[in-house]
């Protein structure tokens, strides 16, 4: 494979930033944008190569732990810098508040990019196949039904 064809897909990590399928790098797993509060749900397989994202039935349970590691990572974050930035160590219920608009303001990122880890670093079998990048277009599944 030439130096240039290997360069001539995304990384993962503007892959995973732009939620693009794992297996293919091109289909996109979520039907809408980001903040958009009518299309958020997860696609259930890949438009471009189909690949199904959830393997298996709860499969993505795994992803409110991971969504748990954000979470905390987040409320430790928001708190220590609403200390640094008021310098108030006394009220509770600042940091009550702040936590409480941390959690509710990062749901829609929580949710999406919990997911994405999941199926790019933690799901083995979702390798990136680069023949699958390149085909642009897919065959079209036709489905005969067979007279016996």
């Amino acid at each position: 494979m030439k130096a240039s064809e290997e360069k001539s897909y995304p990384g993962v990590l503007s892959s995973a930033w732009h939620c693009k399928c794992p297996r293919c790098r091109r289909g996109n797993m979520f039907e809408g944008p980001i903040l958009s509060f009518t299309a958020r749900q997860m696609r259930p397989v890949c438009p471009h190569c189909d690949l199904q994202f959830e393997k298996e039935p709860g499969y993505f349970y795994v992803a409110m732990y991971v969504s748990y590691v954000f979470v905390v990572a987040q409320l430790v974050t928001a708190c220590v810098a609403t200390y640094i930035l008021t310098g108030n160590a006394e009220s509770p219920w600042l940091y009550l508040s702040v936590a409480a608009a941390a959690v509710i303001l990062l749901a829609p990122f929580n949710y999406r990019y919990s997911r994405v880890v999941l199926l790019y670093w933690m799901t083995p079998i979702f390798k990136f196949r680069p023949e699958l990048y390149r085909n642009h277009h897919r065959e079209p599944q036709v489905h005969q039904k067979t007279e016996a």
